[in-house]
């Protein structure tokens, strides 16, 4: 190869890097720009291609002057029910959890034990939300769990359900959630920042809730891990987990078919599989989400199998669905303009 030729090649790598340098700073100043505009602290973005992380990042500060590090924890809020999810497939997977067994052999809530319904309430009723319980029973006038429909006749979605799934899980398996959790997903994917309680060793780098006023809310320091909510992780800890997710999760062909089907119906082009929201058309592409909303906390992740591409984001603020639009189009492209159709039209 002569020197010209080299020298011509070489111009062109850098003239490669340089371009996707700026566009990379043009994406930072835009990204920041829309933060501050919408009073959003940090935010967590992860964006996988071809299988492969590109992007992880985590942007703004944990509280003023103090820059939010990458390993930056976030509470996920009802992303948690991902992880739930996968703990429980990964148990049926290897034939010691059964989708269609009664929950009730091994535990039945105090509220509805006396209800029939509560004998004929199932794993699978719970993954495709279709218990016919509440979202939660404290927002019902009697505080109490009940059924409001037979399970499996419709979609609502309950937070209730997937802690009904914990308890009779714990009970069968001896082992906290947590545990199971460590032993099938945490600890094989090194996911050593994600945990379902709260330990104090995250306080100097974990994102705070903030209201739409970006004043700072009370630390939820939960010490019994939820099925629903509150799950801690980092965008390095998910994205492995998306990655574990898109390519099949070690989990049979039939198994990962069922849950990425369009189990029960949400909305149009939109429905529930077994522990995901499922989007079967995005442009010939079928796409996997779930999102979570605490107060001070709004967070969102997607996955496209067939591309093998997932992107995630984490805020710690009310606002943070004022983002979602911006940065779902510019990562997703034509799939994240379909989503958005999705969920603005109907």
């Amino acid at each position: 190869m002569n020197r010209l030729l080299i020298k011509i090649i070489a111009l062109l790598l850098w003239t490669s890097f340089y371009t996707i340098a700026a566009e990379a700073q043009v994406a930072d100043s835009t990204i920041i720009r829309l933060m501050q505009e919408k009073h959003i602290p940090t935010l967590g973005l992860g964006f996988i291609d071809s299988g492969k992380v590109v992007l992880s990042k985590v942007y703004g500060e944990l509280k003023t002057g103090v820059p939010a590090p990458a390993n930056t924890v976030f509470n996920v809020a009802s992303v948690t029910k991902t992880v739930t999810a996968m703990v429980t497939l990964c148990l049926v997977n290897s034939g010691k959890w059964d989708l269609d067994e009664p929950i009730c052999h091994y535990w039945t809530d105090p509220d509805v034990a006396a209800d029939p319904r509560s004998k004929r309430l199932n794993t699978r009723h719970i993954l495709t939300h279709q218990t016919g319980f509440p979202n939660w029973r404290w927002m019902k006038p009697s505080k109490k769990l009940a059924f409001e429909f037979e399970p499996g006749l419709k979609f609502q979605y309950s937070g209730e359900g997937m802690e009904y799934l914990r308890h009779a899980l714990e009970k069968k398996f001896n082992r906290s959630l947590q545990q199971l959790a460590d032993s099938l997903i945490f600890g094989p994917l090194h996911m050593n920042d994600t945990h379902f309680v709260w330990e104090d060793a995250m306080l100097d780098h974990f994102a705070v809730a903030h209201n739409s006023k970006g004043e700072a809310m009370e630390i939820i320091k939960n010490s019994e891990p939820s099925a629903a909510d509150q799950l801690k992780t980092t965008v390095t800890d998910y994205s492995r987990f998306l990655i574990w997710v898109m390519n099949g999760a070690n989990l049979s062909k039939a198994l990962y078919r069922q849950m990425t089907s369009p189990l029960s119906k949400i909305k149009d082009n939109k429905f529930i599989g077994l522990g995901w929201a499922v989007y079967p058309d995005l442009g010939g592409e079928l796409g996997l989400s779930h999102s979570g909303i605490d107060p001070g906390v709004n967070t969102i992740v997607f996955v496209l199998p067939k591309s093998r591409r997932a992107l995630l984001i984490f805020t710690n603020s009310d606002n943070g669905p004022q983002i979602y639009t911006d940065l779902v189009k510019r990562f997703l492209k034509e799939q994240g303009n379909a989503i958005i159709n999705t969920e603005m039209n109907n």
